[in-house]
């Protein structure tokens, strides 16, 4: 496929911008951190992003969503990078929803998938155990006792743990991974909310003797390292695509700074040497941008090459983003360092997300992996 967005995904694109400029300025994150408040995130603009249908936008038809693919969930999420919106979309209605739509019974489904396309439960997934994306290195424990799991052991960096109303738990089963869905009322869990840099939402949870049904078992028993993987590559290109959001944004403002600040009697965006730093960069963000785009479209149409240009994807979107917010605040100069500020914001959420399902390092690792290195 091309990679340009179709008419109808541009005006998604476009649709999402304006929806976000108006209702989720960058100013908003400020506001939620320094209030400090319990959930995190604007209740009233999460119930906005159900009435745009974005909550459902990934969920099939039958369930009441829109059925719609990983494109669409991208062009969402790059202008959620754009404005830094705090919401639980990437957590429930990209990833959450993708386990129950791949793994889920019926029943899982006609409960579950509804209630998320309705954004009435916030569902995530709980995966990481450590501060690094090992998702191969799962220790939390699922014991088999009769009709029933005991789950023992924690996980961290819970994206929305701490408001999530349905938990998807990957534990360590007695021959693989199995995946659970756990409620957060469950007797024996401990949900601690985490204070993230980013001012985004995070969790920690300690499971200590945490019974469920056999019936809360995603997928099959002991089969649940496949599907896992189908569900973070899907998440790890929605986050990529934040990152370009987040690239893209500070990009537009340094460039603007560039024509404006004057030094030496001149505009600085005269200077020859900061001319090739913008130009650089716009290559590196367009690429970023195709990379992205193109591990979106593979997993749409259930290519086999999706999950090493997923690999690719979300290292160059990492790197870059991580490019464009230190020349940003570089370029800016001293004011460019203050919280006043808002190009703080976006590093301080570029460097989180360059963490969330795996860095450019574990990217680069799994690329060689499957390039047989």
């Amino acid at each position: 496929m091309p990679l340009v967005l179709t008419e109808q995904q541009g005006q998604l694109r476009d649709s999402a911008r304006d929806f976000l400029a108006d209702r989720s300025p960058v100013s908003r994150l400020r506001a939620l951190r320094d209030q400090r408040g319990d959930l995190g995130y604007d209740p009233q603009l999460w119930t906005q992003f159900c009435e745009m249908g974005f909550t459902g936008m990934c969920v099939p038809e039958a369930f009441g969503g829109l059925g719609l693919g990983q494109v669409e969930a991208g062009v969402v999420a790059e202008q959620i990078g754009r404005h830094l919106t705090a919401s639980p979309f990437l957590a429930s209605s990209v990833v959450a929803a993708a386990a129950l739509s791949l793994a889920g019974s019926e029943g899982q489904k006609d409960t579950w998938l509804p209630r998320i396309a309705g954004g009435e439960v916030i569902a995530t997934l709980a995966v990481d155990e450590a501060g690094k994306h090992r998702p191969s290195a799962i220790a939390l424990k699922a014991t088999a006792d009769g009709a029933h799991f005991v789950l023992d052991g924690q996980k961290t960096f819970v994206p929305d743990g701490h408001v999530a109303g349905l938990l998807v738990v990957a534990a360590r089963t007695a021959s693989g991974v199995s995946l659970f869905l756990v409620e957060p009322g469950a007797p024996g869990l401990r949900i601690e909310r985490s204070g993230m840099v980013d001012a985004h939402n995070a969790a920690r949870l300690a499971f200590d003797g945490v019974r469920v049904p056999a019936t809360a078992v995603l997928g099959a028993v002991d089969a649940g390292s496949q599907v896992l993987e189908a569900v973070l590559d899907i998440g790890r290109v929605a986050v990529a695509s934040e990152l370009v959001g987040i690239a893209d944004e500070v990009f537009e403002r340094t460039v603007a700074y560039l024509k404006e600040r004057q030094q030496f009697g001149k505009v600085i965006g005269e200077f020859q040497a900061l001319q090739h730093r913008a130009a650089f960069l716009f290559c590196e963000i367009e690429l970023a941008r195709a990379a992205v785009l193109k591990a979106q479209q593979s997993i749409d149409e259930g290519l086999a090459s999706a999950p090493e240009l997923t690999a690719v994807a979300k290292a160059k979107a990492g790197s870059v983003a991580t490019l464009a917010v230190q020349e940003g605040v570089q370029l800016h100069g001293g004011m460019g360092m203050t919280d006043e500020f808002e190009l703080g914001f976006f590093m301080k959420r570029a460097r989180v997300l360059q963490e969330l399902f795996g860095d450019a390092s574990f990217h680069a690792d799994r690329l060689a992996h499957f390039r047989k290195y």
